[in-house]
């Protein structure tokens, strides 16, 4: 397989050799476009899609309150969050057997054009949104876990885009970790990582930007705000691409599948 290319290359960032700089960059435009979608989905159907946590407890509140409708519709959205998880794993290990360069970056590419659908979706709305916004909610959270699962695994679940509580949670215990005073003599000596907690704070505030710009983004232009979100990972998934469709490279499969 050819060697890497430079990690301060976007178009280069879902290439199969990964680095932790690579991987942070890439998180960090994930975690961006992931904020930016998920508030411009609550302004056009009102319900926010990459909390998974939420839509859980709203299937319990509603099972009790004995609203079975919105008990289905809950389980349909985690559902279509655990479906996008399960077709990143599918289309990477599909192609890491084959050698792609693209293994990675393939679904991403299917989440551009999911955007895209997103975008299309905002007329149909307005017109039939009985039949619409809840397809939205399922392509949305769909999107949500196919673009968590990529990150998850080109990082070895290092870092997330879309699981904002546990970054949260995780920063957090570094803070405590941090300020925590070590008494000496100590027999273990309590550090923070602090290059987790850099990591996790830079996540934190792309999907935050993501959410501002995007939320004002929509509210300025409605839904053509997908355009250049498609367009960033547009540029993210080039290089690996590109370089597959210019060589044909499907290489024999190894015996061993990946996990």
């Amino acid at each position: 397989m050819p060697s890497p290319r430079p990690a301060f290359h976007p178009h280069w960032w879902t290439d199969v050799h990964r680095s932790p700089l690579a991987n942070l960059r890439l998180g960090i435009c994930l975690s961006f476009i992931a904020g930016a979608t998920n508030a411009g989905g609550f302004l056009a159907i009102g319900q926010y899609t990459s909390h998974v946590t939420g839509l859980l407890s709203s299937v319990a509140d509603h099972l009790v309150l004995g609203q079975f409708a919105l008990v289905a519709a809950s389980l349909a959205a985690i559902a279509a969050f655990v479906g996008g998880a399960m077709t990143t794993a599918l289309m990477v290990n599909w192609g890491l057997r084959r050698q792609l360069r693209s293994a990675f970056a393939r679904p991403l590419a299917l989440e551009t054009g999911l955007l895209l659908v997103f975008g299309l979706f905002g007329a149909a709305i307005n017109l039939h949104a009985e039949l619409f916004a809840p397809l939205t909610v399922l392509l949305l959270c769909y999107i949500m876990g196919l673009q968590n699962a990529v990150i998850t695994k080109v990082s070895n679940a290092e870092i997330r885009t879309t699981h904002v509580t546990g970054l949260v949670t995780d920063i957090g215990i570094e803070l405590g970790k941090l300020l925590y005073f070590n008494r000496s003599p100590v027999p273990i000596k309590v550090v923070a990582n602090r290059r987790k907690l850099r990591i996790h704070l830079a996540l934190i505030a792309a999907f935050f930007a993501g959410g501002v710009l995007g939320a004002l983004g929509f509210k300025l232009w409605g839904y053509l705000t997908t355009v250049p979100l498609a367009m960033l990972l547009g540029l993210l998934v080039a290089g690996p691409i590109a370089d597959d469709i210019r060589t044909g490279r499907f290489a024999p499969a190894p015996s061993t599948p990946q996990e």
